[in-house]
C-alpha cells in the first residue's frame, strides 16, 4: 500500500473515538503517522483500534506532538485542559463544532487552576492550544461511521486565540491539510455565528419538517419525494448530540431562528390572507384580487429563497455555477446505475453532480446529471443513440 507524504508529525494522539476522533485517525495512519487512541469507553477505543485507526495508548509510549480532542461539546473544555496538562510539550486541538463555548470554560478552568496550570504556567498551556472544527460529518455517528476521507474537500476552520503560538496554528494547519481539508482562520465568535447559519439552524428546520410526519396519514407520506428526502435528510442525526450542540451554541442559534421566525410569520400571514379571501369567493383569482400584497409576500420568499440557494459554493468550493440538468430513466436493476455512469464518461461529458429519485410504486429511478450547460446536446444525444429514455 502506497503512503502518502504527510507534514504533521506523530505520534498524534486521539482523544475520543467516535466519528470525527476515529476519521481522523484513520486518515493519519493512512499516511504513516503514528497515532494513539483513547477513549471514556475502553469498548469504542478498541473497536476504533479493530478498525485499523491506531493504537491504544500504553503508558511507556513517547509523547505526543500533537493532541486530537474529539470528545462531546459539553466536555470539551475539561478534556483539552487535562491534555495540556499532561502533555506539556504538544500542541492540543478539538474539533468540537462551537468554539467560543469551549475557549470560555477552556480560560475559565486554567484561570481556577485546573490540573496545576495556574498564572503563567496556564498562559504557557493556552499557547499550545488551537480550536479547530472540520465542517464534515454524517447522519450516523460513531467509529462505524467513521471513512479516513470525511474531510477531504471540507473547510477546516482554525479558531487561533491572540495568546496561540505560530508553531500551534502551523501544526493545526498541517493536520487539516493532510486530512484533506481546506483550512480556514476564523474569530471563535464569528465561527459560531456562521455554523449556527450555515449548520445548526438547517438541522432544527429539518428536524421540524421530519417531525410534522409523525402523524401524517399514511396515503400522505407515501406521495414523498425528492424534495421532502432533501430537506429532512439530516433528520436522522444523532439528538443526544445535538442537545450538547444547540445548547453550546444558543445564542447564535436563536437569534437566526428570530430571524427566521419573522420571516415565517409574514408568510403565515399572507397565506391566512388568501385562505379568508377565498372563502367566499369564486375562485382563486378572486381570491388573490381580494388580498393585495399577500402574493407578492410569497413571491418575495420564493424568490429571496433563490438568491440565497445561489450564494452557496459551488463545486470544489468555486463559485457557483448553473448546471443543465440531463433526466434518464434507470431501470431499478443491477448495473443499470453504472452503466449510465458509464455511458456519460464515454460521450467525454464530466459530471458534474449525480441525484436520483426513486418513482413511487414504479421499478425505475429518475437520474439527474448535471453538467456544464454546453455539454447538454451532446450527451443528450449520445444517450438517445444508446437507448436510453430522457424526460424533456
Amino acid at each position: 500500500m502506497t503512503t502518502l507524504h504527510a507534514r504533521t508529525r506523530g505520534p498524534v494522539h486521539v482523544v475520543g473515538t467516535g466519528l470525527l476522533g476515529t476519521s481522523a485517525a484513520l486518515a493519519l495512519r493512512a499516511r504513516g503517522v503514528e497515532t494513539t487512541l483513547a477513549d471514556p469507553s475502553p469498548t469504542a477505543a478498541a473497536l476504533a483500534r479493530d478498525l485499523g485507526a491506531g493504537r491504544l495508548r500504553q503508558p511507556d509510549d513517547a509523547p505526543p506532538v500533537l493532541v486530537v480532542v474529539a470528545s462531546p461539546p459539553d466536555v470539551t473544555a475539561a478534556v483539552v485542559a487535562e491534555q495540556l496538562a499532561c502533555w506539556p510539550d504538544a500542541v492540543v486541538t478539538d474539533v468540537a463544532s462551537v468554539k467560543l463555548t469551549v475557549l470560555s470554560e477552556l480560560r475559565r478552568l486554567l484561570a481556577d487552576g485546573a490540573h496545576g496550570l495556574a498564572g503563567a504556567a496556564g498562559e504557557r498551556a493556552l499557547a499550545r492550544y488551537v480550536g479547530s472544527h472540520p465542517l464534515a460529518g454524517r447522519e450516523r455517528s460513531g467509529a462505524v461511521a467513521a471513512r479516513g476521507t470525511l474531510f477531504a474537500g471540507r473547510p477546516w476552520v482554525l479558531c487561533p486565540t491572540p495568546s496561540s503560538s505560530s508553531t500551534a496554528v502551523a501544526a493545526v494547519r498541517d493536520l487539516a491539510d493532510d486530512l484533506g481539508g481546506v483550512p480556514v482562520v476564523m474569530e471563535a465568535g464569528d465561527h459560531d455565528e456562521a455554523v449556527a447559519l450555515v449548520s445548526h439552524v438547517p438541522q432544527v428546520a429539518a428536524s421540524l419538517v421530519a417531525a410534522r410526519l409523525r402523524e401524517a396519514p399514511e396515503p400522505a407520506v407515501e406521495l414523498a419525494g425528492q424534495g421532502l428526502r432533501d430537506v429532512t435528510r439530516i433528520a436522522e442525526s444523532d439528538p443526544a448530540l445535538w442537545v450538547q450542540i444547540l445548547g453550546a451554541n444558543a445564542g447564535p442559534v436563536a437569534a437566526v431562528l428570530r430571524d427566521l421566525r419573522a420571516d415565517l410569520d409574514a408568510v403565515l400571514a399572507a397565506l391566512e390572507q388568501l385562505a379568508d379571501a377565498g372563502e367566499d369567493a369564486q375562485d382563486r383569482h378572486d381570491a388573490a384580487a381580494n388580498s393585495p400584497g399577500a402574493l407578492a409576500a410569497v413571491a418575495r420568499l420564493i424568490a429571496d429563497g433563490g438568491a440565497g440557494r445561489a450564494r452557496v459554493p459551488g463545486k470544489h468550493g468555486a463559485p457557483p455555477t448553473a448546471y443543465a440538468v440531463v433526466t434518464a430513466l434507470v431501470p431499478d436493476a443491477p448495473g443499470e446505475l453504472a452503466r449510465l455512469l458509464h455511458d456519460v464518461g464515454a460521450a467525454g461529458v464530466n459530471l458534474e453532480d449525480l441525484r436520483i429519485e426513486h418513482s413511487p410504486g414504479q421499478p425505475v429511478g429518475l437520474a439527474e446529471v448535471s453538467v456544464l450547460p454546453a455539454a447538454r446536446t451532446v450527451l443528450e444525444a449520445a444517450l438517445r443513440d444508446l437507448g436510453w429514455a430522457l424526460l424533456d
